[in-house]
């Protein structure tokens, strides 16, 4: 399978554009790019999760009903959610009806809320299971990592859900923690430059992990 296709202007994107028209900008302003905000960087951890078993079309294209739902995803505002809050969205057609992870991202918010208490930050946390340059390997040819089974043990000792291995690697792509753009991508140089400029949070020394080839 090629690794790349046409945009609308002609140039080369990552070939998993091809599936829906409004993949197209979400690949090229957000996905790859590095996170720093911890609002963000939770939103899309819960949208991983949320997007187990789904196709990313299905959240993306229902990602403003969740920010809504969840309260923009300000953790400390979704820690305090109650049962009638997860009663209210089992309600909601806007977003995915699924009691298991509307409690997880309940329950990963007061797991976040814990974490920056202790880390500083969500940040600082993460983007210490960033991989070294000397570990990385062709894009989109892995689905885990060794960071990401590492991160995935991590954080379900802490309590968290719904934070598999699989899930964590496409959190890892989706926040820049790993560049994952096709080689001949051309925002792969963009996000690139942009880690470049990127000043890791709270100095967190980078895995010594090696990556793991999909099965």
């Amino acid at each position: 399978m090629s690794t790349s296709i046409p945009g609308p202007d002609g140039r080369l994107r990552c070939h998993w554009c091809a599936g829906a028209q409004e993949f197209f900008p979400y690949h090229d302003d957000d996905w790859g790019f590095p996170v720093k905000d911890d609002r963000t960087l939770f939103e899309k951890l819960s949208l991983e999760g949320f997007q187990s078993g789904l196709s990313w079309r299905t959240i993306l294209t229902k990602r403003e009903n969740f920010r809504a739902a969840f309260k923009g995803f300000d953790f400390d505002l979704v820690a305090r959610f109650t049962a009638d809050d997860i009663q209210n969205m089992l309600g909601d057609s806007g977003i995915v009806r699924h009691r298991g992870k509307i409690e997880a991202v309940i329950q990963n918010a007061r797991c976040a809320r814990e974490m920056v208490d202790r880390e500083g930050s969500l940040a600082a946390f993460f983007w210490r299971y960033e991989p070294t340059a000397l570990q990385s390997t062709q894009p989109q040819i892995v689905s885990t990592s060794a960071e990401s089974v590492q991160l995935s043990k991590d954080l379900k000792k802490l309590g968290w859900k719904f934070v598999g291995p699989t899930t964590m690697y496409a959190f890892m792509q989706a926040a820049g923690i790993v560049n994952d753009h096709a080689q001949d991508c051309v925002i792969r140089a963009e996000a690139d430059k942009a880690r470049r400029a990127f000043k890791t949070p709270g100095n967190a020394p980078r895995s010594a992990v090696p990556l793991k080839t999909a099965r």
